[in-house]
């Protein structure tokens, strides 16, 4: 999307952005008439856990947290990485998105297609808990290294880190939690999108408050 976006402007202009907004649209619009026609098989007749019974176990809270930090670590630094490359290589717009979002989206994905064709080898807790590691030296490298370029390289290592996160996380809670069903997974997805929300939204309020300084916010969002 980032990619075909960016042609799409050097071609007819960024002021025609509303053409781009009404094309992509399509897609959803296309994926709805589908769904109705698509039958709809389930594996499993068991019902699944109420959401009363899954707010009394302790390991699904756990899984919500951690669901919440996986969204936030996913979105606090791809939603600024454009910005980012703006002010830190004092590149256009274009470059820009290149440079920042869509190297964090290609290592992103490249994350999870390694690890689902070397999943029989590899165990997804402390592959995971490695992605963490490499999640935090990655925002340190944005936020305090001086270098531009080392910065955007940080941006792109974030993106290799939280690839595993997301799923990793839906991966064990299904392991962990017998017949969380579909309302496990739905609280879970809700959890995450709480987490893509608040950590761009903390990221921007701490850059404002110390006079727009990102590298501070992204600083703050290592925690």
């Amino acid at each position: 999307v980032i990619l075909l976006s960016t042609i799409f402007f050097i071609v007819f202009g960024i002021w025609n952005w509303r053409i781009l907004s009404v094309i992509l649209a399509i897609v959803p619009l296309v994926n709805g008439i589908y769904y109705t026609i698509v039958p709809i098989h389930t594996l499993d007749k068991e019902e699944g856990l109420s959401i009363k019974q899954l707010m009394k176990k302790n390991i699904f809270w756990s899984m919500i947290i951690l669901m919440i930090c996986a969204g936030a670590c996913e979105q606090s630094i791809s939603q600024w990485a454009s910005a980012f490359a703006e002010s830190g290589l004092g590149v256009s717009k274009t470059i820009g998105d290149l440079a920042g979002p869509c190297t964090f989206a290609i290592l992103m994905g490249s994350a999870r297609v390694f690890y689902a064709k070397f999943s029989n080898k590899i165990e997804l807790q402390k592959f995971m808990m490695l992605s963490g590691g490499l999640c935090f030296i990655s925002y340190l490298m944005v936020s305090l290294s001086p270098s531009p370029i080392w910065g955007l390289i940080g941006c792109a290592l974030s993106g290799l880190s939280v690839g595993i996160m997301w799923p990793g996380v839906f991966s064990i809670s299904s392991a962990r939690i017998k017949g969380g069903g579909t309302a496990m997974f739905a609280l879970l997805a809700l959890a995450g999108d709480l987490g893509c929300s608040a950590g761009p939204s903390f990221v921007g309020f701490v850059s404002e408050s110390l006079n727009n300084d990102l590298k501070k916010g992204i600083l703050a969002a290592a925690i």
